[in-house]
């Protein structure tokens, strides 16, 4: 007999694999395939280079155009360091609230459809639905490009993408794109006595740093004041999140990194932003410091990045999604999610799912029964929509 589960007891199941973005999702992969693979639909894993993680793309009922695709990421953000009251990797109901990491980002969403795949099966589909389960999505969105590639040059189109990040189940038709940087400053290493002697690389860095506080203190300054984007800010932000460098207190540095980001607006261009940085570097740091020793330089690197998701006229998904919810505003969102990257290959998308985002990430993360309960009714009305 095919394996039950209520949407709670998938919730639980999926965040009891521990897939902190460092490590595989196998596991978890080769759980939801086999899961499926007992009601007869079959899955197909999309590796990344090394195997060690995969996607799942799996089709419920008719293989055909005009069907939906259920997106979600597997991976979730470290608990190291923080002070859970709970073992974050078990689920703990309380006051009408679940507990545990994904429980909000994201794995409910993608555990609600998977625990209604009996009643997709049962409803007799007309339409498919395709779920999409991907990897490392919170370390730049590096799994599902790979994924969609494959969606695009081995299965009819879909009519519409509703990726589940958690947005109280609102309809998201906006979010920001991203782009990750990395950029690595090498000096000249001196006595820290002899400042003329040498160019210290971490000081260099602090002045790259200070120019990108620069450039979003000028997007703060004109944004405007009615953008949509939720929660603020309302505008194109970039920000540094790690910095290494230096040896000792008495030797000018030789070396020095740091990791930046810049999280940008439908419509406008990162590379406008990367453009200006170069520039600084160009015209205002290189010539004094190669005048010193012509190893010094300063090289950026791209790391990660996806597309922001830009509002659609009368879109297929945010028509479905205001159907099913009874909904009839959208909302945009700040932060950065896979749903550009189907949109860019012309697929419509949505971003509506349970949970909220302003409790990702942080310690005793949750989702309300609430939100489950919405987006069970949410999933009961996709079934019957397409059946």
């Amino acid at each position: 007999m095919a394996s039950r589960y209520t949407p709670v007891e998938m919730i639980e199941k999926l965040v009891s694999f521990d897939t902190v973005s460092r490590n595989s999702n196998l596991e978890l992969i080769d759980f939801v395939a086999d899961y499926l693979a007992e009601y007869g639909v079959e899955s197909e894993k999309i590796y990344n280079d090394d195997k060690t993680k995969a996607n799942l793309f799996a089709t419920v009922g008719p293989k055909e155009a005009g069907g939906i695709v259920l997106s979600g990421h597997t991976d979730v953000v470290p608990v190291d360091g923080q002070p859970w009251d709970t073992d974050p990797f078990t689920v703990v109901e309380k006051d009408g609230k679940l507990y545990g990491r994904g429980t909000a980002d994201m794995k409910s969403f993608s555990a609600i459809g998977l625990a209604m795949v009996p009643e997709m099966i049962e409803a007799g589909l007309k339409k498919p639905l395709h779920f999409a389960l991907s990897y490392d999505e919170e370390v730049g969105c590096l799994g599902s490009p790979r994924m969609i590639e494959h969606i695009v040059e081995n299965h009819p189109k879909p009519a519409a993408v509703v990726v589940g990040e958690p947005t109280m189940m609102d309809i998201v038709t906006a979010h920001k794109g991203i782009v990750g940087l990395v950029t690595k400053v090498t000096g000249l290493e001196a006595h820290s006595s002899l400042v003329e002697d040498g160019v210290s690389a971490v000081m260099t860095a602090a002045k790259l740093v200070n120019f990108i506080g620069d450039m979003m203190a000028e997007n703060k300054a004109k944004a405007d004041p009615d953008s949509p984007y939720l929660p603020s800010p309302n505008y194109t932000t970039l920000h540094v999140g790690v910095i290494n460098g230096g040896t000792a207190m008495n030797i000018i540095s030789r070396e020095c990194e740091f990791v930046w980001d810049i999280r940008y607006v439908a419509g406008e261009d990162p590379q406008d932003y990367i453009d200006r940085f170069e520039k600084y570097c160009q015209e205002e740091l290189l010539p004094a410091m190669k005048a010193v020793s012509p190893v010094c330089d300063i090289v950026t690197t791209p790391r990660s990045g996806t597309p922001a998701l830009a509002p659609e006229e009368k879109g297929e998904a945010e028509m479905l999604c205001k159907k099913l919810t009874g909904k009839n505003s959208t909302t945009f969102v700040s932060y950065a999610a896979e749903a550009g990257q189907f949109q860019e290959k012309g697929m419509s998308t949505v971003i509506c799912g349970p949970g909220s985002i302003g409790i990702a990430h942080q310690p005793n993360e949750y989702i309300e029964l609430d939100q489950v309960n919405q987006s069970v009714d949410f999933f009961k009305k996709l079934i019957n929509e397409l059946s």
